[in-house]
């Protein structure tokens, strides 16, 4: 034995002090044999202890005289290997029983040095196999789980690979991912934030993807930290941004979305080694990522960048095909599709709907006096002016020539009357230049509201604002005039005439 090692544990169950006297000569310096007499038995709280015995002496007159109950405790413990010790005179016992009774084997006295000895390295021999089994089948669970995680994280992967390349919708692509990542974590919403330089060069442009079914105080938490994330990440200032709302299948009442720490896992996207956007996911509870979560993430995050790159690149195509030309702001097909949109949410959620109907006035002369060039940047300014006032769940398109239309999610009447007035005030204090002279344009404003159950199309809203635009334009020009589909004006609109 080498100095400092501790000598190997013994036990003696009730040996005599011969016996003990042989066995500790036998097995040598490195050994130290713990005797127990007869009387007082190692019983549960010397089972229990931490060190245990390699090997177990035990004559058969102690073992034969033990109650049965001790005897089956000692069967079912994991203690060290049995060697039973049998008297010259008992009755040979077959080693079969010897077996049964959990003992390694036997050896007769008289106890020669030789005897003690191959029953004892035998005993140790087992032991280390056992101890070899031991470890390798520990070994084989250990791969077997992590064969069986590897498999899940290809499973999920494959899953997670499978439903975004469903779609090239950004939205939905989003939404699949919240219901695929909440397999490996508490996810309870998926926000996202993608950038591409500005048109004019000076910083980027970012476009918000956030959880609709939030206050707008907690809203405007996501949107602050969604455009600092875009900001660092891109290394640029977000010269503009343009926010999509996620509309989730699932009830969201009394969740709560405020991000914050520890509960708010942001992960960078790009393709190419070149990052266009962050994905914020927002737990339930705080989390902490152990290494195979981050590599799972990592590579789910991969398959994300790749999809929602192509939906980005679709919504780019599509986005000139559903823009006005001119005015770069939405055209009549976009419109009828939104307004299609807002009537089958509307109907679910039992929402208002309200819609404005602008047309600029006396346009023709602006064209006839200072040419068509001039009367596109009328029609641009309008856009802009439009596009200044309106929230980012609003929508504003071309209808036709010098008509636009507005689309007011969530808006009662007096709210799209004020906004209408704000718009048509806007417009006329709009200074224009052409070779040095000075003009300004007006525009009268036809407004219609209602709950989008009483209607079942979205022509039905169009005409009613049609004809209050109509309205306005007969009485005077310059003026908002508000449908009188729901009847009289409503208080702070005594001003206003009714269609």
């Amino acid at each position: 034995m080498k100095r400092g090692e501790r000598p190997e544990l013994l036990w003696g169950l009730g040996l005599s002090a011969e016996e003990a006297q042989q066995i500790e000569a036998a097995v040598g310096p490195g050994f130290i044999l713990r005797n127990f007499p007869e009387g007082q038995l190692p019983w549960r709280k010397e089972m229990d202890q931490e060190e245990k015995p390699s090997v177990i002496w035990t004559p058969w007159r102690v073992w034969r005289d033990m109650t049965e109950h001790r005897r089956e405790g000692y069967r079912h413990w994991e203690g060290g290997q049995r060697i039973l010790i049998q008297d010259e005179q008992d009755e040979s016992v077959e080693l079969e029983d010897v077996l049964e009774q959990g003992f390694l084997t036997v050896i007769r006295k008289p106890l020669g040095r030789a005897k003690i000895q191959d029953a004892f390295f035998r005993a140790k021999e087992v032991a280390g196999l056992y101890d070899d089994i031991y470890k390798m089948t520990q070994e084989i669970f250990m791969e077997r789980e992590l064969l069986a995680r590897k498999t899940d994280q290809l499973m999920f992967l494959n899953q997670m690979l499978t439903r975004a390349t469903e779609s090239l919708e950004a939205e939905e692509i989003l939404a699949a991912a919240r219901e695929d990542l909440a397999i490996v974590l508490p996810v309870q919403a998926v926000h996202a934030v993608f950038w591409r330089p500005a048109e004019d060069g000076v910083g980027v442009d970012a476009e918000l993807h956030l959880h609709s079914r939030m206050e707008s105080s907690v809203q405007s938490a996501w949107i602050d930290f969604l455009l600092e994330s875009a900001s660092g990440a891109a290394h640029a200032a977000v010269h503009e941004y343009q926010l999509t709302l996620i509309h989730p299948d699932e009830p969201t009442k009394g969740a709560d979305f405020r991000p914050l720490e520890g509960q708010v896992v942001a992960l960078s996207m790009s393709t190419g080694k070149v990052a266009f956007g962050v994905l914020c996911l927002l737990c339930s509870e705080p989390v902490r990522l152990a290494k195979d979560q981050v590599q799972t993430l990592r590579a789910a995050v991969g398959h994300l960048s790749l999809a929602l790159k192509n939906a980005l690149a679709f919504q780019q195509v599509r986005a000139r095909a559903s823009r006005d030309g001119l005015t770069h702001i939405y055209n009549r097909q976009s419109l009828d599709e939104r307004l299609m949109e807002e009537l089958s949410r509307g109907k679910r959620y039992g929402e208002r709907l309200s819609l404005l109907m602008l047309d600029l006035d006396h346009f023709k002369q602006v064209n006839d006096t200072y040419g068509h060039a001039v009367g596109d940047e009328v029609l641009k300014a309008t856009a802009g002016i439009l596009q200044d006032n309106l929230r980012n769940t609003d929508m504003a398109a071309r209808y036709g020539g010098e008509e636009f239309v507005v689309v007011l999610p969530h808006t009662t009447e007096e709210q799209a009357w004020k906004l209408a007035e704000r718009i048509r005030h806007g417009i006329s204090a709009k200074r224009f230049r052409c070779n040095g002279t000075p003009f300004n344009v007006t525009a009268s404003i036809g407004v219609a509201s209602v709950r989008i159950n009483a209607l079942d199309r979205g022509e039905d809203l169009l005409q009613r604002a049609d004809k209050a635009l109509y309205r306005a334009k007969n009485e005077g020009r310059n003026m908002v005039v508000v449908s009188g589909m729901e009847g009289s004006a409503g208080k702070g609109m005594a001003n206003v005439n009714m269609a």
